[in-house]
This record gives C-alpha cells, sequence and structure tokens, in this order.
C-alpha cells in the first residue's frame, strides 16, 4: 500500500492553515469583490470572519488587503465592522497599503446612515499614518459639525487622535476652537464630556509651548463653566460625570457657601450603583472641606455607608478598590469607624487578599471598647486552614497588643497559640512575643515560662529562629537551659543558611556570657572563632567587633553590647505621614490601591535605588586638576552600556573577592594579633594603661596565642603611564568593543569613605597612581566612575567601572583590557591603589 501524500501546510499550531489557505481566502475573496448576486453578503461574513480569526491567532493575512478593500463597497454594517477592523490592524505597520483605504473610508464619511459615517471616522482617525494627516483634516471638520450626535462624539476623540499624529495640522485647523465651541453649545452630553476630555490633554500639553493655551486650560477651571458642567451633570455617562467630577476637584470655591450649593447639588451622587463615581464624588467631598475640620468630619460620617454598601455589593476585584479607599480613610480616622469593626469580619468566600486588607483595618479601628471582640474573631482565623491567612491573623493580634494598654487578655491569647503545635503558628507567635517583650518587660516572666519550653529544633524559619535567639541571650538569666541550648546552635553554625540568625546568635551568646560566663565560655569562643570565618560579610565584621571589644576592655564591651534598655514606646511606622498625605492627594486613583504615591511607581528616577540617567553626558566629570590629567568632557548619551544601574550587579556576582585585611582567629585555635589600624573605630586611639593586645582573653576562651602579624603582600609588578591620554569618543567605542575581562566585588577602607564627601576626592587619589577619570556622577551613598590606564612600556589600555556604595563599603567593578594576560595585574594594582584611599 502506497504512503499517504505529503500535504504542504505547515504543522505549527500557531498557523493551523498555511499559506494555501490564506491564498484561497484571496481567491474567493476576489470573486465576490463587485458582485450582487444574492447571498453575496453571507458569503463575504463567512470569508471575513475566517480573515478576522487568522489575524486574531498571529498568521500574516496582510496579503489580502485590496481584496479586503474591494469588498467594503456593501451597505452591510456588520461587514463593515470587521473590515475597518482589519484595516486598523494593518494600516500602521503597512503605510503604502493604507493609503488604498482613503478613498473608500473619505466615501463612507459621507453615507447616509450616521452609524457608518461614525464608523468610518474613526477608523480613518486611528490609521495613525504621518503622511496621511491631510486626508483627516476634511473629514474631521465635517463630523464636528454633523447633525448626528453620534458622528460628533467620534469626531471629537478624532481631533485628540490627529493631535497626537500631528499637532501642527490640529492646531493649524483651529480644532481646539470647535471643540471649546462645542462643549459650551451641544445638546448632546456625551458629545460635551469628550470634548472637556479633549481639550484637557491638548490644552494640557500645549500649554508649556504657548501662553494662549495656558490661559485655555485655566478656563476650563473657571465658575462660569463649572457651574454649566455641574448644572447638565446629571444628563452626563457614569463615565463622563466621573470626568467632571476629576475636572470640579481642582477648583477652588470663593467662600464656605459656594462649597455647600456644591456638595447639596451633588448628594445624590453617593449613592450611585458606580463606584467610579461614588469615589469620585467622595474625593472631591474630602478636597472641598480640608480647611473646614467640623465639616470634614462629617463627610467621613456621611460616606462611610455608601463605601460599606459598595464593598458588600460587588464582586472581589470591586470590593478590593472600595476597600483600599476605605483603608486610607481609617487609616486617617480610625476612631470614626470603630462602631463599624464586624463589617470589616472576613467571610470564609472572600479572596485572600481582600481578607488581608480587611485585617490590617480590623488593626486600625481596634480600641478599648471592641479589642476583646476584635481578638476573639482574629484567634478563630488563626486556627484556619489558609496558612497565610492564620500567619496574618496571628500579625494583626501582635499590632493590637502593641497599641493597646489592657493586654492581659491578649498576651495569654498569643500564649495559647504556642501550645497549638504548628509550626506557622509558632513562628510567627515566636516573633510577636519578641516584640511584646520588647515594649512590656513585665511579661517576661510569663512569656519565658512558655518559650523556655519550645525545642530549637522545631522552629525553622529564620525571623522565628531569631526571635528565640533574642530571648536566650537577653533573658539568659530566667531561661535554665539558655546557654546549652545557644552552644547546640552553635554547633549547627555551617548548617545555618540565614545571616540573621547567626547575627543573632552571636549577639545572644555575648549577651550570655556577660551573665553566665562558665557555662557560656565555650560556646563563646566556638561562635567568635566561626563568625570571622563566616562568608557573609555582616556576620564577619560583627564577630570581630565583638572579639576586639573583649580583647580591649570585657567591661566596656559589656555595656556596648548590652546596655540597660528602655522600653520601646512606639514602634517605627513603615510609611511616613507625608507619604500618607501624598496618598490622600491622590485619592481615587492607583497610588490608594498600591499603597504608594504616583511618582514612586511612574518616575523613571524612583525605579531603583542607584538610578543613573541613561545619558552618560549627565554625569559629572573629572576636573583638570594637573598637566597630566586629560581634560574631562561629556561623552555622546548613545551607549547605554556605559552606565548600569545597580540591577545590573547581578551579572557581576560570579567572582566576588570578599578580601579583608583583618586577622582573625581560625577553626584550629591559632589567633593573630590585630595590628592597632584593624581597629573599627576610626578615631580610636589605645589608652596608655590598657595593652594593645590584652592575651588573657584569648587563652579564656581556647582561642590560642597570637602569632606574629603578616605583612601585607607587596603591590602587584605594573607599570603605568603617568601621562596616559584618552579621548571620550575613544573611551566610548573602546567600551562597546571589548569584553568584560574582570567582574568582581571588593572592598574600600573605612577611612577612605569616611573622606569620600564627594566623587573629586578618590578622582585626586587614583590620579597619584596613574589611574585617571574620564566621568563620575552619584551622590551619596552611590557614586560611579570610569576609569582609564595605560601601560608605560606598550600602547595597552585598561578601562574601569566602578560603582561604591559608601554605606556597605563595597565596591563593584568592571574591568576591560586591549591586553586580557595582564588584566588580573591590573585588577590587583587598582585593588592595591584603591586600598589605600584615606591613608595617603
Amino acid at each position: 500500500m502506497a504512503p499517504p501524500a505529503q500535504t504542504n501546510r505547515s504543522p505549527s499550531p500557531s498557523q493551523p492553515s498555511g499559506k494555501g489557505e490564506v491564498s484561497d481566502l484571496k481567491m474567493q475573496l476576489r470573486q465576490l469583490a463587485g458582485s450582487r448576486a444574492p447571498g453575496t453578503d453571507d458569503a463575504k461574513r463567512e470569508l471575513f470572519k475566517k480573515v478576522i480569526s487568522c489575524m486574531t491567532i498571529g498568521i500574516d493575512v496582510s496579503s489580502v488587503f485590496s481584496e479586503m478593500v474591494m469588498c467594503s463597497a456593501t451597505s452591510d454594517i456588520v461587514l463593515k465592522k470587521m473590515c475597518y477592523l482589519y484595516v486598523g490592524n494593518y494600516a500602521k505597520h503597512n503605510p503604502d497599503l493604507a493609503l488604498l483605504t482613503i478613498n473608500f473610508l473619505q466615501r463612507d464619511c459621507k453615507d447616509e446612515d450616521p452609524m457608518i459615517r461614525g464608523l468610518a471616522l474613526r477608523s480613518l482617525c486611528s490609521l495613525r499614518v504621518t503622511n496621511l494627516v491631510e486626508y483627516l483634516v476634511g473629514p474631521l471638520g465635517a463630523g464636528l459639525k454633523d447633525s448626528n450626535s453620534y458622528v460628533r462624539t467620534v469626531a471629537t476623540m478624532g481631533v485628540l487622535k490627529l493631535y497626537h499624529i500631528s499637532e501642527s495640522t490640529c492646531m493649524d485647523a483651529d480644532f481646539p476652537a470647535t471643540l471649546k465651541h462645542l462643549m459650551l453649545n451641544d445638546r448632546e452630553a456625551q458629545v460635551v464630556a469628550n470634548c472637556l476630555c479633549a481639550l484637557q490633554e491638548i490644552w494640557g500639553l500645549e500649554a508649556t509651548k504657548s501662553e494662549e493655551a495656558s490661559t485655555e486650560r485655566e478656563t476650563l477651571l473657571s465658575k462660569p463653566l463649572i457651574y454649566y458642567l455641574l448644572n447638565r451633570f446629571k444628563e452626563f455617562s457614569e463615565w463622563a460625570q466621573c470626568a467632571v467630577l476629576d475636572l470640579v476637584s481642582k477648583y477652588v470655591p470663593s467662600d464656605s457657601s459656594e462649597i455647600f450649593d456644591m456638595m447639596n447639588l451633588l448628594e445624590d451622587r453617593l449613592q450611585h450603583a458606580n463606584g467610579a463615581v461614588v469615589l469620585a464624588t467622595i474625593k472631591l467631598f474630602l478636597q472641598l472641606t480640608l480647611s473646614m475640620a467640623d465639616i470634614h468630619q462629617q463627610v467621613y460620617e456621611r460616606i462611610k455607608a455608601p463605601l460599606l454598601t459598595l464593598v458588600s455589593s460587588g464582586g472581589p476585584e470591586q470590593s478590593y478598590a472600595v476597600l483600599s479607599h476605605l483603608h486610607l480613610l481609617v487609616m486617617r480616622a480610625p476612631y470614626i469607624f470603630s462602631a463599624d469593626y464586624k463589617h470589616f469580619y472576613c467571610q470564609y468566600n472572600e479572596p485572600f487578599y481582600v481578607k488581608k486588607l480587611k485585617l490590617e483595618m480590623l488593626t486600625a479601628v481596634a480600641n478599648e471598647s471592641n479589642t476583646y471582640e476584635i481578638v476573639t474573631e482574629l484567634c478563630e482565623y488563626a486556627a484556619n486552614v489558609d496558612i497565610p491567612m492564620a500567619r496574618e491573623s496571628i500579625r494583626a493580634v501582635g499590632k493590637i497588643a502593641l497599641q493597646q494598654y489592657d493586654v492581659n487578655a491578649i498576651v495569654d491569647r498569643l500564649l495559647q497559640f504556642l501550645e497549638m503545635e504548628k509550626d506557622h503558628v509558632t513562628a510567627e507567635t515566636l516573633v510577636l512575643v519578641k516584640d511584646l517583650l520588647r515594649k512590656y518587660p513585665q511579661w517576661s516572666h510569663d512569656c519565658i515560662a512558655v518559650v523556655g519550653n519550645i525545642s530549637s529544633k522545631n522552629v525553622q524559619e529564620p525571623k522565628a529562629k531569631a526571635a528565640l535567639i533574642w530571648m536566650l541571650g537577653e533573658y539568659a538569666q530566667d531561661m535554665q537551659d539558655a546557654p546549652y541550648v545557644l552552644e547546640s546552635l552553635i554547633e549547627n553554625w555551617e548548617e545555618e543558611h540565614s545571616a540573621e540568625v547567626r547575627l543573632h546568635l552571636l549577639t545572644a551568646v555575648v549577651k550570655c556570657f556577660f551573665r553566665r560566663p562558665p557555662e557560656t565560655q565555650k560556646a563563646l569562643g566556638a561562635a567568635l572563632a566561626a563568625g570571622v570565618n563566616d562568608f557573609h560579610q555582616d556576620v564577619h565584621d560583627r564577630a570581630l567587633l565583638y572579639y576586639r571589644l573583649l580583647q580591649y576592655n570585657v567591661s566596656i564591651a559589656e555595656r556596648v553590647v548590652n546596655p540597660p534598655k528602655q522600653a520601646v514606646s512606639v514602634f517605627a511606622d513603615t510609611q511616613s505621614n507625608e507619604i500618607k498625605d501624598r496618598i490622600f492627594d491622590e485619592f481615587n486613583s492607583l497610588s490608594v490601591v498600591y499603597q504608594k504615591p504616583s511618582y514612586m511607581f511612574t518616575d523613571k528616577e524612583h525605579r531603583g535605588p542607584f538610578a543613573f540617567s541613561e545619558e552618560i553626558g549627565n554625569l559629572s566629570l573629572g576636573e583638570e586638576s594637573t598637566d597630566n590629567v586629560v581634560p574631562a568632557q561629556r561623552i555622546e548619551a548613545n551607549d547605554k552600556d556605559l552606565l548600569l544601574s545597580t540591577s545590573d550587579k547581578e551579572e557581576s556576582k560570579g567572582s566576588i573577592h570578599n578580601s579583608s585585611a583583618y586577622s582573625a582567629p581560625g577553626y584550629d585555635g591559632s589567633l593573630a594579633a590585630p595590628s592597632q589600624t584593624d581597629l573599627v573605630s576610626l578615631d580610636y586611639k589605645p589608652t596608655p594603661n590598657v595593652p594593645s593586645a590584652t592575651f588573657a582573653i584569648d587563652d579564656l576562651l581556647g582561642l590560642g596565642l597570637p602569632a606574629a602579624a603578616s605583612t601585607p603582600p607587596p603591590p602587584p609588578v605594573l607599570k603605568l603611564n603617568t601621562k596616559a591620554a584618552l579621548e571620550p569618543n575613544a573611551f566610548q567605542q573602546k567600551w562597546r568593543q571589548l569584553p568584560i575581562s574582570i567582574s568582581q566585588e571588593t572592598s574600600i577602607n573605612p577611612q577612605g569613605v569616611a573622606i569620600m564627601t564627594s566623587p573629586q576626592t578618590l578622582i585626586h587619589h587614583m590620579q597619584g597612581h596613574s589611574i585617571h577619570c574620564i566621568a563620575s556622577g552619584g551622590q551619596a551613598p552611590n557614586f560611579k566612575f570610569f576609569f582609564y590606564a595605560q601601560k608605560a612600556e606598550e600602547p595597552s589600555t585598561y578601562l574601569v567601572e566602578c560603582v561604591v556604595n559608601s554605606s556597605s563599603c563595597k565596591v563593584q567593578l568592571k574591568i576591560k583590557a586591549d591586553d586580557q594576560s595582564t588584566s588580573q595585574a591590573f585588577s590587583e594594582l587598582f585593588q592595591s591603589a584603591l586600598s589605600k584611599f584615606g591613608f595617603s
């Protein structure tokens, strides 16, 4: 039996029909073009549906463009709509094909049917082809004067589209003046609303270029226009009402009577079924009464019921949006909503994001009169099978406890959570008990009695383990097994992956040593040795700090590490009042839903902690300080590779040199005596009566006797040209062409950080080592430099991107070189010069 014939169609699932079917569609459309036989429109519909279907799933059907245009000669509105949809999709990317549509679209703009006129005008303005703007002016002018309101409505938005395609064409045709006339005189409310929106955008953009436009924009906030819009307010659609309310919120009334008139006129909008209208009205009422404290509070009382109704009447998405605004109001005036706390109880079928927001609101409205009921409800949630919900509930109970005066019942509830023997419940409760003890130290006896029964092996989450370790160190005298629990944790130091836990462990064992020295001596020695050899810089530095404090003077170390503490009265808020006020000013916007001001998620300069301009020309440049320094010039801003934000540092994590000049105890028991320059305090000078190396602490901790201080290695041998010169354009070209030879992280001396108040200090220092700066920028704590150097004996150039973080004393380096074989030697020389910064 012969095998089946092979098909030419593509097996790709994204193109099931293949090119053959598109050719078939083209041929069938061509046959139907111009035909007036009965049933032709029905056949065209089926073919048009196939074309639109192919276009929707990504198949290129631009080859049937001319046939689609020819088949558009029909009075069938459905066919017209599909044809306009097809044309609008391909016209922007195929300007030559778009030219074919001009004739039939202009013809349709004069059709007897107003629906076809409007659709054709909308499609004509949606082509967005710059070369065709001359064909838009005539139909738009006719559309603005059309007798049908639908056509005028489409034409007003078409003017805005024309403005974005060609500003000059729109302004030369004097369309804004026509829109203003329509806005003030048209009978149709939707036309008025469209004119208002179009004029707001056009005059807003033109205001920076023309005083006339700026004046026109101000007229939108004039009293006659505002009153005109408010008197026609009920004629507008819901969308138009929101636009008008937004405009009115920017208007400044002349006196209180005008405010009351406006509020009385819009009072019924608070009962509107549309949430957007209600929120826009609330925003207006709140802003109108900001200067009237008593009336402002009455507004809160008045808007409470409409908001609560919207929360319960809509879907989860609408509920979340309304709840976000209600949350903002609750945070500003919790006493007003305290009696309505039951509205914030969670329903079983609500999504987690809604429940979480309700828990925050329950926390905010809790006071002496309703705390018991709220905490009882939250405790029920803590036993929920939904683990994230249970966690948030426990946190909410803790927050209420931290803001109340009478916490007896709440502390008992929290301690009961520890007896539930659920890992996530235990973890969250331990964190909260730690905070409670910081604020209410008088409860330490009751809390420690329960916490002491918890095995550290059953606590795995880093924050919870850190909280348990903190309590072991802080209340070591009250917990009989504290030294031995800490010792067992230190024995598993290598298995602990969380730096936070290791940091708490170091501090806790030192505190325990001051309270119970004999039992903690061995554990402290092991902790310091492990900490100093830890790969994490913060852990290494803290262990070294404790070691040197103990080596210098034990009593001083105790005053530093374990001073007398006062109870914490208020915990830091995550948001400042300024940010909260900014969010309130942006009521009825995404800022409320995101809980952050708009500039934090829209403006480019707020997208990262270390944001440089994409243009290297915006950097401050090096000075002409000596004859050997090349005058720094601005580099053209077309090389984005030259300036990268700190997010690009992740690429350089592969080769990290965690070098340190510190000499510290090791696991083998040996100890090198640190030099005085290694001490953490920059201004520290040894007291004459105290020896520079107190060996008694080394013997006490079992760390061994100190060895002789090791001398630093000699600087690498690589001679640089002291009179190196490189033009900015040459630097830019080399940076593009050369690959990265070395990408690594290193450290900078704290002494250097202390004197680096501006980039120039480091630039002058590196120039003394024949390494020159061609561009620099940034401000504390982040600075960025581009250095270059040249070998003394041959024309080999080294390029360096250096990013300095003065807060962490870390430096990110990217080095490129003409001679790759000497890159490592230059890197060592560069780091050697950098390490001397602050000492020379």
